[in-house]
């Protein structure tokens, strides 16, 4: 164990049960080339504390497809001996081929993870059919639970709500991260699946937690994650008018971060905060300096809010929202469904 754990020992018992909140998908620390690991232990240790409900390691937000299966792994280890466990983590799986997708399902059997994050197959655009076949395959794979990932821009296939519906009847299949920019599939999947939906567009996160959604899985949430946290709770609470009035502030950093290809906007935020360096493999590219520049005056509002909290035990702080709503708006940050300490 390192500095940076926060526990003494990691079980392999499944962690959760369901999908709620908001999950933040790290970003992949690099340092002359190669992982920075401590990087990634103090990031993931950070996030962890920042009232989010789980991380996911090795997603898009991570570059995984630039990561070797051996680094995919090293850094699944590092993060999950920072964090302890009963912190739920999440590792993504991505891949054309179902054999490879399955062999390296099988590589995590003995991982304390709370699912894995697989997405459609990309490239090869296979039928609906094609898309369950593969699916199963993994599921037969397994005993994680399975968070589909829908996102058609990079995969070149629509996982439609109806063959969400048919995994769904599987119980190995627990959620989707929704990320088709669409709030009409949204809904559907909301109305005709048992499936946690999670939105994976993050313009559209207040309009999709409005609808009944369950959570995110927010890469633009590893920027003042504790506001994306109070987001959540505040429509939890039925507290819409200080949400609209938060989301006001976050969405013009919203749309900088996925204004050039992500991560490297985010890298780029997190380089300005001193806490990685702003390195990205091939062919993935810094931030542009106009975008930097752009992306820096933006922040200033945002960094300028109170760090928010939450717990079972504690309030909201006295005027942390006084910039956005009247103190008769503010109300107790109870976590209703705090999963992490589900057995």
């Amino acid at each position: 164990m390192n500095q940076y754990s926060c526990e003494q020992a990691m079980s392999s018992s499944r962690i959760t049960a369901h999908f709620q909140g908001i999950w933040v998908p790290m970003v992949t620390p690099f340092r002359d080339g190669d992982i920075d690991f401590d990087a990634a232990q103090q990031l993931a240790c950070e996030l962890a504390a920042s009232g989010v409900d789980g991380l996911v390691a090795c997603g898009t937000t991570g570059e995984a497809a630039m990561l070797s299966a051996a680094e995919h792994t090293m850094l699944l280890d590092s993060v999950l001996e920072a964090v302890g466990p009963r912190f739920p983590v999440v590792m993504g799986i991505g891949g054309s081929d179902t054999r490879s997708v399955v062999a390296a399902v099988q590589r995590y059997h003995d991982h304390p993870l709370a699912g894995l994050l697989v997405s459609a197959p990309s490239y090869v655009r296979p039928s609906q059919d094609g898309i369950v076949r593969h699916f199963q395959a993994i599921a037969a794979a397994t005993d994680h639970s399975i968070v589909l990932y829908n996102v058609p821009a990079r995969t070149g296939v629509n996982i439609e709500p109806q063959t969400a519906a048919l995994l769904a009847r599987d119980s190995h299949f627990v959620a989707i991260k929704e990320a088709g920019g669409k709030l009409q599939q949204l809904g559907e999947l909301l109305l005709d699946t048992r499936l946690d939906v999670l939105c994976g567009d993050d313009a559209l996160l207040l309009a999709s937690l409005s609808m009944g959604g369950h959570g995110a899985m927010s890469a633009a949430a590893q920027v003042r994650p504790d506001l994306y946290a109070q987001l959540y709770h505040l429509v939890r609470q039925g507290r819409h008018g200080a949400a609209g009035a938060l989301f006001k502030m976050l969405l013009p950093v919203i749309r900088l971060l996925f204004s050039e290809p992500n991560p490297a906007p985010v890298k780029a935020v997190l380089a300005m905060q001193g806490k990685v360096r702003e390195e990205l493999r091939l062919p993935m590219t810094p931030m542009s300096a106009a975008g930097q520049t752009a992306l820096a005056d933006a922040l200033e509002q945002l960094m300028a809010l109170p760090v928010w909290t939450a717990s079972d035990k504690e309030e909201l702080r006295e005027g942390c929202l006084l910039q956005l709503v009247s103190a008769a708006n503010i109300m107790p940050a109870v976590r209703q469904d705090d999963h992490r300490h589900h057995g």
